[in-house]
């Protein structure tokens, strides 16, 4: 049985990002999600944009949750792969709460420090890869992947 991924992230340079991980659909199934805005994308799925700090955050994330619950509960992604940020919470916790595996990938934009999701998913995340030889510092327990692009 093929294991099923899930590509998530943020719009704007965050998917920009993410999608250079396209080639992996081509040898698993899979999916991409990304956050419903004005930038054009070929996601799957788009869902509710919010963030830390944002007007309506609890009634947005409310939202959010319950469209990736449907999401996960119709595809049961083995993996999640991320390059954050809000967005990549709800399925951070399917993960863990289903046992999946959450490979997150700090930001290319960050060279010298880190990022408050990078931050936080570093807990969590299964496999953390950063994308610059100066974060192994702040990640010691990441993986130095080299640039995405």
């Amino acid at each position: 049985m093929k294991k099923t991924i899930c590509l998530v992230s943020a719009s704007g340079g965050h998917f920009d990002q993410l999608c250079r991980l396209k080639p992996l659909l081509q040898e698993y199934e899979g999916i991409i999600v990304t956050e419903k805005t004005e930038y054009q994308s070929n996601a799957d799925y788009t869902v509710t944009q919010t963030g830390i700090g944002e007007k309506g955050l609890l009634i947005d994330s409310i939202r959010l949750f319950g469209e990736v619950r449907k999401i996960c509960r119709k595809h049961k992604p083995d993996y999640v792969i991320t390059t954050g940020t809000y967005i990549a919470l709800p399925f951070m916790l399917y993960c863990k709460i289903h046992r999946k595996k959450l490979i997150y990938i700090e930001t290319f934009s960050r060279v010298t420090n880190t990022t408050k999701a990078g931050r936080f998913m570093y807990h969590f995340a299964d496999l953390f890869i950063y994308q610059w030889k100066e974060l192994e510092k702040f990640y010691p327990k990441g993986v130095y992947g080299g640039s995405i692009y």
